[in-house]
């Protein structure tokens, strides 16, 4: 990817739910490519500006960053389900070599959140407005379902 277009400067990267994506983003590397990057350079691949978009194929498989990448922002709900409502939330993501599949958030025997996964190479968001809006989105889904069932989440 050629330009940062996070800013460092960006009030949105001290949110709850993208500092949390950070973490995971740093925990999901395995070969310490991040250990020297600032917060904004590791979260910018994930910001795909219309330009960013025409660049990447409409068919193809992901690589292992962009499969990363996906586990980290389902882990990061998952963290942020959990600070909520005090039980334990359990991403699970079922990927195709293909990108194709399904990620879940699970909290004891309920399933809080469902997504259908498509064309997993081409995952991200237009603006870090729009990932922390999807972000506190289906953070609020999972916790009102805890809410509503919360027997079932207790099990």
């Amino acid at each position: 990817m050629n330009d940062a277009v996070l800013d460092a400067g960006n009030e949105l990267l001290q949110h709850p739910a993208v500092r949390q994506m950070v973490v995971q983003l740093r925990a999901l590397d395995s070969y310490g490519t991040y250990d020297t990057w600032s917060d904004d350079k590791v979260l910018d691949p994930v910001i795909l500006t219309k330009e960013r978009r025409r660049e990447i194929p409409v068919v193809g498989d992901p690589d292992e960053t962009t499969v990363a990448r996906v586990k980290a922002f389902y882990n990061a709900i998952a963290v942020g389900i959990e600070s909520e409502c005090g039980l334990m939330a359990v991403p699970v993501i079922n990927l195709t070599h293909e990108g194709f599949g399904r990620a879940m958030v699970i909290v004891g025997k309920l399933v809080v959140l469902d997504k259908t996964l498509r064309d997993v190479h081409r995952f991200g968001f237009d603006s870090l407005e729009k990932l922390v809006a999807e972000m506190d989105k289906l953070n609020a889904k999972a916790v009102s379902l805890i809410g509503e069932h919360r027997a079932v989440a207790e099990l």
